[in-house]
């Protein structure tokens, strides 16, 4: 998943069209109390950007996806369609006030007023849609990919920890 995420990350798509987020809300169900499931989706983000390049706002943005993972510990247990659309809205909805916000605090791009913050905000309502889309669609691809592994291979279904080796 991993890999998959950070190339699809490097190939050109649309903006924030990426997986990394659903990775992030994934990651909790994958890993369950581990603290790797921390550092799935930041090392899929991490290898896309040794090809896409850093900037400024890594750490705001890294920080964001570690709140997905959060977000994601909700979806552990209890992985309707509903609670996966509710997740994917609630990541793609924080990071576009983090970083949208960040956006507007650090560069001198947009006047540093209220107004300047909503202008701000608008603007990245495109990429806003992008994320929800990206999210959703990998979402659906790993959360049904696994809930149709687990009525194959039951064994899956139990929680990490306590699977036969």
């Amino acid at each position: 998943m991993i890999i998959l995420a950070a190339v699809l990350r490097i190939v050109p798509h649309p903006w924030n069209f990426t997986p990394i987020g659903a990775t992030a809300l994934f990651s909790r169900r994958d890993v369950p109390r581990s603290p790797r499931r921390l550092s799935l989706s930041i090392i899929a983000l991490f290898a896309g950007d040794l090809f896409v390049g850093f900037h400024r706002l890594i750490p705001v943005v890294y920080a964001s996806f570690l709140l997905s993972v959060c977000i994601g510990t909700g979806l552990a247990n209890r992985r309707g369609i509903l609670r996966v659309g509710g997740a994917v809205f609630l990541g793609a909805l924080q990071f576009f006030l983090v970083t949208n916000f960040a956006v507007w605090q650090f560069f001198g791009t947009y006047p540093h007023t209220p107004t300047g913050l909503a202008a701000c905000y608008i603007a990245g309502l495109p990429f806003f849609g992008n994320a929800i889309a990206g999210d959703a669609l990998y979402a659906t691809l790993f959360f049904g990919t696994f809930a149709l592994a687990e009525k194959f291979f039951p064994a899956l279904s139990e929680p990490a920890g306590h699977l036969a080796h």
